[in-house]
């Protein structure tokens, strides 16, 4: 390693930019100077995950590492000006089928301090007026600390805030690395750009989102990151609906408010969730057949609903389960994974960024263990469940 590391990150999004902030910041650079580089293809982020995405903060999750990574996230976004967080809660709908997980989700939150609380179909139908609570069996609705946010504006945040720190953003795409290897372990040596550059890297931290697979395997890693289309349609309509919060239905489709209207997202069937489907065709199909019929029945004011547009974006998804791959893989020394956040992303940048940054600089997690994140799990084939995939 060089008297003062270089490390190199490819992709500049929320998650590459929060781990520049926290390596850039003025007491981690007290105790361990370095060098940092963020590699970001398009500096407008046109296709970037973080500005597409639905922009949204929960606690209501099932292991206890996404809670704890979630606790921490919001106190970032309550503390940060200019996002825009609306504290407006998650309510997910079981039919008796699954309110048993509800129940035990329930449990585990409530141990881990997660402000939710259950709610019987009259209760909801009590304080939700506006909803059909039919063949419903419980609903669990965050009281505080879930809601959501101005995505772009949170990575813009990341962004100026670790330029302003001294880490230098090149405009460019990463090709390839050039390493060395000793028995069966690579070390990465330089990143080779699309603008002749040849970047000397101590550390490479791979940040690249949907496109993440491509970066592992110049180091001879199959990671299980591929980028999955996800739709979201706004929509509005002639009557509001009080206090709503964002809504996810027993078919897995969602809704939140968005200005004077509301976002809706769902998941394609496994069968039709093709890796790489272009992003300027949203599936506006699904919506007709699927999407609207569902929530009108769900949202009898959704009768009316009129959609105004629609659009796309990836989701980084991790197909082993669905949870970040966090951290060193042990086929090689030096390269760092952030990746496959399966929609999370944006609400676990500020924590992950923490995280990857005190592991460069101390060889170890710090304030939050990340480690049940980590490789051992894929490679030992021991998926860690997230029974809240949305």
């Amino acid at each position: 390693m060089n008297a003062t590391p270089h490390i190199v990150i490819i992709g500049g999004g929320a998650v590459g930019s929060a781990v520049a902030a926290g390596l850039t910041a003025p007491a981690r650079q007290a105790s361990f100077p370095c060098i940092v580089t963020v590699v970001e293809r398009d500096p407008s982020y046109a296709r970037a995950s973080s500005a597409l995405s639905a922009s949204s903060i929960r606690q209501q999750f099932s292991t206890a590492v996404n809670i704890a990574i979630s606790a921490y996230g919001i106190e970032v976004l309550r503390a940060m000006p200019g996002i825009g967080l609306h504290e407006g809660g998650y309510l997910y709908l079981a039919t008796p089928a699954g309110e048993a997980v509800l129940r035990d989700n329930h449990a585990l939150q409530r141990t881990h301090g997660v402000d939710v609380a259950l709610l019987t179909p009259e209760q909801l139908r009590q304080r939700f007026g506006w909803l059909s609570a039919d063949g419903l069996a419980l609903g669990s609705l965050g009281l505080s600390g879930e809601g959501w946010f101005d995505g772009y504006s949170l990575l813009q945040a990341f962004r100026a805030q670790a330029r302003a720190q001294g880490a230098r953003y090149v405009q460019a795409e990463a090709l390839g690395f050039e390493k060395k290897n000793s028995g069966q372990r690579t070390t990465i040596q330089r990143v080779q750009l699309s603008n002749q550059e040849h970047l000397d890297a101590d550390i490479v931290v791979n940040a690249a989102g949907p496109w993440a697979r491509q970066v592992a395997a110049w180091a001879g890693i199959d990671l299980p990151v591929a980028a999955r289309r996800r739709t979201v349609f706004h929509v509005g309509c002639p009557q509001p609906l009080p206090a709503c919060p964002l809504l996810i239905d027993p078919s897995g489709i969602w809704l939140r408010p968005e200005g004077q209207g509301f976002i809706i997202g769902f998941a394609p069937p496994e069968g039709e969730d093709a890796d790489d489907l272009p992003l300027d065709q949203p599936d506006l199909a699904a919506f007709e057949a699927i999407v609207w019929p569902t929530l009108a029945a769900r949202i009898p004011a959704f009768e009316a609903l009129r959609l105004q547009r629609a659009w796309a974006g990836y989701y980084e998804m991790n197909t082993f389960d669905h949870n970040a791959i966090v951290g060193l893989h042990p086929s090689c020394a030096n390269l760092v994974f952030a990746n496959g956040f399966s929609g999370h992303g944006l609400q676990q940048a500020p924590a992950v960024g923490r995280g990857v940054a005190e592991l460069i600089a101390t060889g170890g997690y710090q304030t939050l263990d990340l480690s049940p994140l980590g490789w051992a799990r894929v490679l030992q084939g021991q998926p860690l469940l997230e029974r809240n995939v949305i």
